[in-house]
């Protein structure tokens, strides 16, 4: 397959979570032009955090775009000068209220790669302990701790539908069982 040659890059618009470009570009092999918008991030972080009782813990958080509530793992945009790790601290500390004295990495997964260049990084933390940090003023959590099979029946049955609760999950699951 003929890669695409960027010929220009404009952004449209900016704000603090993303950009949004348009690229003009040219496919060699079909002898085509065209132009191509999308959504440039810094990346996302997803948080798998594990409790004392081996428990996931959960966030139900109303989703504006759907208007209704949605359980997912903590997750957040990586902000500025944040090493991915970091942002993931630093989420799970907003959105569950603890730290994690250990972070083992999962995978990474493009959550919407025909629409933005954004790659989320997924991470495991174990040996919580509060640490808590205020969330964004927008947010509103509430706590969910699941088991292991619990999590699994709630993706089964679509109580949990966020899709990058899902890829995390999968990302991470073989991990959790195979210690």
């Amino acid at each position: 397959m003929d890669k695409w040659k960027q010929l220009s890059c404009r952004e449209h618009t900016v704000n603090k979570y993303w950009t949004y470009k348009i690229d003009d570009y040219y496919i060699p092999g079909a002898d085509h032009y065209g132009e191509y918008h999308y959504i440039h991030t810094n990346g996302s972080t997803m948080v798998v955090p594990v409790n004392e009782d081996n428990k996931i813990i959960l966030l139900n958080q109303y989703r504006y775009l759907l208007d209704r509530d949605s359980i997912e793992l903590p997750c957040g945009g990586i902000s500025a000068g944040y090493e991915a790790v970091e942002n993931a601290d630093k989420e799970l500390r907003e959105e569950t209220g603890f730290g994690a004295r250990k972070y083992k990495y999962a995978g990474y997964f493009a959550p919407f790669n025909g629409v933005s260049d954004e790659l989320c990084h997924v991470f495991i933390a174990e040996d919580l302990y509060p640490a808590p940090l205020k969330p964004d003023q927008t947010e509103e959590f509430e706590l969910i701790a699941a088991t292991f099979d619990e999590v699994e029946k709630m993706i089964a049955d679509n109580t949990i539908w966020d899709g990058m609760t899902v890829a995390a999950w999968n990302l991470a699951k073989a991990k959790l069982t195979s210690g």
